[in-house]
């Protein structure tokens, strides 16, 4: 186990895993969403970009919120577990792993559907791609502390329903 005390800005918790995670949600939803040098969101494609787009918010919040509910005194906002943590498997864990991720990329490739923005795409790409790489580095930890940790990863999707 790590040492509990040590300062925020060593990152021994995972607190620089948090810090960017919080900038590239920032990017996705308050960042430039294109540039003039890219084309237009094509017009046939607006009506049913926002249609699917707002399915994946509604449906990426609710994931999100729902691992949120069901993780309750385990919650942390670093990737690192709580000493007195317990491996919750049940409700949305029973789905994927990692609700609360999953639930943030469904709902980041959403919002970059109903703003039509292909920065917006581009910032949600990079938040999936470093969200693999938080994921793996969360799961070492999580298989440390919990023995059956690989069990569970063999049976449960990592980050999307019955996808990945």
């Amino acid at each position: 186990m790590l040492n509990s005390h040590s300062p925020w800005w060593r990152g021994t918790r995972g607190e620089w895993y948090v810090a960017v995670q919080v900038l590239l949600i920032a990017f996705v939803f308050l960042g430039p969403r294109t540039v003039r040098s890219l084309p237009s969101w094509p017009a046939p494609l607006t009506p049913a970009s926002i249609v699917v787009g707002v399915a994946l918010v509604v449906a990426g919040a609710g994931l999100l919120v729902a691992g949120l509910l069901r993780l309750g005194p385990n919650l942390t906002p670093l990737p690192y577990p709580k000493d007195e943590a317990t491996l919750v498997r049940t409700g949305p864990y029973g789905l994927v792993r990692h609700p609360m991720y999953g639930g943030g990329i469904v709902l980041a490739l959403g919002w970059a559907l109903v703003v039509r923005g292909w920065l917006t795409l581009v910032y949600a790409a990079v938040l999936v791609c470093f969200l693999q790489f938080k994921v793996a580095r969360e799961e070492r930890w999580l298989a440390e502390k919990f023995p059956d940790y690989r069990d569970y990863q063999q049976r449960v999707k990592k980050l999307i329903p019955f996808l990945y």
